[in-house]
């Protein structure tokens, strides 16, 4: 059933079960954490398609992720600091108007399966930490790698996907598909890809 939630278009994706910090300092947005703060806590997040985080009038896309605000940290100059999870992924069913910030019909779209624990997310863990070993000795700044995935497999999955190094659009693909045993399917050969892109890189430089 569709409900009413207000929308934080990104130029990023959030996957369910993954941590978004977001700096707030538009007038529209910090209004939308209050009302989210005084109600529970909810917004969803969805990708730009066209157009930019600041002013308005981007093109959108419509699958998204609910998102649950977990701390707010007031910051210089009115700013705010918000840390929210992905809770569960959405489809926007109909955009509404976006006074006095964006806001849509969604409704929320079950993500996992019967044989989630059958996941084989082990493989795809070492691609992962392989194309960011190659990334750094390419002289990439990839932060900190010395990540720990969840035992539960279906939420393994969505933390291979937010840490790769896909880009907005392939993360949208990914967050897009409807099972999470293609999902990580899909992820592997854009690892395969990577590496390989990599690998060319620096046997060329």
């Amino acid at each position: 059933m569709a409900f009413e939630l207000p929308m934080f278009p990104l130029g990023s994706v959030l996957f369910p079960h993954t941590v978004l910090p977001l700096r707030v300092f538009e007038p529209r947005y910090q209004a939308l954490v209050e009302d989210c703060m005084a109600g529970d806590g909810r917004f969803g997040v969805v990708l730009i398609e066209r157009g930019s985080e600041v002013g308005g009038g981007e093109t959108r896309f419509r699958i998204g992720t609910v998102a649950q605000i977990a701390g707010v940290a007031e910051l210089d100059e009115g700013h705010r600091l918000i840390l929210a999870v992905g809770t569960n992924r959405l489809e926007v069913s109909d955009w509404l108007a976006d006074d006095p910030y964006p806001r849509a019909m969604v409704e929320e779209r079950d993500h996992r399966a019967e044989n989630d624990e059958e996941l084989a997310v082990a493989e795809t863990e070492q691609k992962l930490r392989r194309a960011l070993a190659l990334m750094s000795e390419a002289g990439y700044d990839i932060g900190d790698t010395g990540f720990r995935l969840s035992e539960d497999a279906y939420v393994a999955v969505q933390q291979l996907c937010a840490l790769s190094p896909t880009s907005p659009l392939d993360a949208q693909e990914l967050l897009s598909i409807d099972t999470p045993v293609e999902q990580l399917d899909r992820l592997h050969q854009l690892l395969d890809e990577e590496i390989s892109v990599l690998q060319q890189q620096l046997a060329s430089g």
